[in-house]
């Protein structure tokens, strides 16, 4: 069984509320000394046991604004407090610290990280979920999922920069 030392975690959703609206896609991007991996739980797979699988020997987890939202919301929908079974560190506050302000995208911008799928943002992919939901839509599940995709693996690339940008 792989060990990973570090996992990007984002999440989508139906909305910002964890007690009215639901979890869509989890997605996780597994790290290891050059081996990685990308995990997306999605619709009903978005729950506590395979979370819990997915997550299974990871050191740290990163977020943005994962302590105000992503965490949050899978402790109300899942009932697992994610902060108190792993380490977690919010890559927004070290952006804040360097005096980077914004949402991910706008940060990802300031610092050139680039993103293959553009105009794609939160209310988005509400909405091509939304749109897979109410006609079986895959092409608008192919999106959701490549936007998760490009978020969690460029936690990633937002981590590395942080690290040159303090040095």
């Amino acid at each position: 069984m792989e060990q990973w030392t570090e996992a990007y975690l984002d999440i989508e959703t139906t909305g910002l509320s964890p007690f009215c609206d639901s979890l869509t896609v989890i997605g996780i991007f597994l790290c290891n000394d050059g081996d990685n991996e990308v995990i997306q739980l999605v619709g009903e797979q978005a729950n506590r046991e395979n979370l819990v699988k997915a997550l299974k020997g990871v050191g740290v987890i990163y977020t943005y604004n994962g302590s105000r939202f992503d965490l949050p919301f899978i402790d109300a929908s899942l009932g697992i407090n994610l902060g108190a079974k792993f380490r977690h560190h919010d890559l927004m506050y070290d952006c804040w610290s360097n005096n980077l302000y914004g949402g991910f995208k706008a940060v990802e911008s300031q610092l050139g990280i680039p993103r293959q799928l553009q105009g794609v943002g939160g209310l988005g992919a509400v909405l091509l979920w939304q749109r897979y939901q109410d006609n079986n839509d895959q092409n608008a599940l192919a999106l959701l999922l490549q936007y998760n995709k490009e978020d969690v693996v460029n936690l990633k690339a937002l981590r590395e920069k942080l690290n040159d940008y303090q040095h």
